[in-house]
Parts: C-alpha cells; structure tokens; sequence
C-alpha cells in the first residue's frame, strides 16, 4: 500500500455523528469481487440531501474527510474504508471511530485521527468559510497544521505509525517474516505417516 507521511489536501467537512458503514456505502453496492470500484457509490443516498456538500465541485477533490462522533460504526464491512479510499481520502478526521472501521482503514492505508470535538468543528467551519484553504497532516510528528497556522497534535498507536509509514500491508509484514516461515515449514515436526518416499518417484 502506498505509505503516509506528510500530506496536504483540502478538507471535506461531513457534518454528521454515527455514520454507519451502510450509509457510507449502501448494501446494494457490495456485489463487487474486486477491492475497487466503490468511490463512486460513496454516501449514494445522501447525495440530495440539503446540507450534504462532498460531491459539489468545490469538495470533490478533497482528500481528507473531517466528520463527528463515531465514524464508520455498524457492520464491520471492509467495503466501506475502501470506498473512501476508492473516492480519493487518504486520511479521517473524527471526533471518534467504531474499532473495526479504525483497523480497517489503517491495514489499506487510510490514516485516522482522533481530535477533541472543539478541534473538529474548528475544521468543519473552515472548510466551509475557506474552501480552497488546504491543512497538512504529519504523520511522523503526528500534527495537525491548520490553514490558519494552528498546530493539532495527535495520538497514534506506534505500530499503526510503522505500518502506514512504510506502506506495510498485513501480506507485507507476512513476507519479512518469510525467512522464519520457510524455516519452521521445514523443521516442523509432522504428525501422521511419512510420505517422504513418494519423493523417490
């Protein structure tokens, strides 16, 4: 996966608490096999909903979401972070997250931040006065740098910051233990009868 670290983007505010995975992606999206494909179906229902902007032109760009309380709760559908990523967010701002959704996100490469609730609306209310204003996100110092000047620190777990970082996906982290895999494959005790001799054939 593509690894994070500082990345500057405008901020697409979606004023809204309990998100639930279905209404980031609704169920009748979910009959596709691949991992791409689902951006364009992001928050399908609320597109003509008075209040909902992250569509509009002015929005569409943005790659970093800031939204309310528990974020992506509901099922624990992986469909839902990869439409945001799909869509073209690299990161989550929340005053919360369901667990699942958090891990999710972090094992493809989206970064979620938690801020205080004063923080987020403070983002909200910009992107809305100041469209076009960009923030910066640095993930090694874990900081926020508002448009104004303003910088947010954060808390992020130490082994989520290595993973995302470098880019490590759950099969990367499996391969740089290969040496150590091939080596229990081969010394493993094995139960049962030997077979070795179908290898004299």
């Amino acid at each position: 996966m593509e690894p994070f670290t500082v990345h500057s983007s405008r901020v697409a505010p979606l004023d809204r608490h309990d998100v639930d995975t279905d209404q980031i992606l609704p169920k009748q999206f979910l009959k596709r096999i691949e991992r791409s494909g689902f951006g364009e179906f992001l928050f399908w229902d609320w597109r003509e909903d008075e209040g909902y902007h992250l569509h509009s032109e002015r929005f569409r760009d943005a790659e970093i979401l800031v939204t309310g309380r528990n974020f992506g709760c509901g099922s624990s559908r992986e469909h839902a972070p990869w439409a945001l990523q799909d869509h073209g967010y690299r990161a989550i701002i929340a005053v919360s997250f369901a667990d699942i959704f958090r891990n999710n996100c972090t094992k493809i490469g989206i970064l979620p931040i938690e801020l205080p609730e004063h923080e987020v609306r403070a983002l909200i209310d910009a992107a809305h006065a100041h469209g076009e204003a960009t923030i910066t996100i640095d993930l090694p110092e874990q900081v926020v740098h508002t448009h104004d000047g303003r910088r947010i620190e954060f808390l992020v777990d130490e082994a989520v910051k290595l993973r995302l970082l470098n880019g490590w996906d759950d099969i990367s982290l499996t391969l740089d233990d290969e040496a150590l895999i091939d080596r229990f494959e081969r010394e493993r005790e094995r139960e049962g009868p030997s077979t070795s001799w179908l290898l004299n054939d």
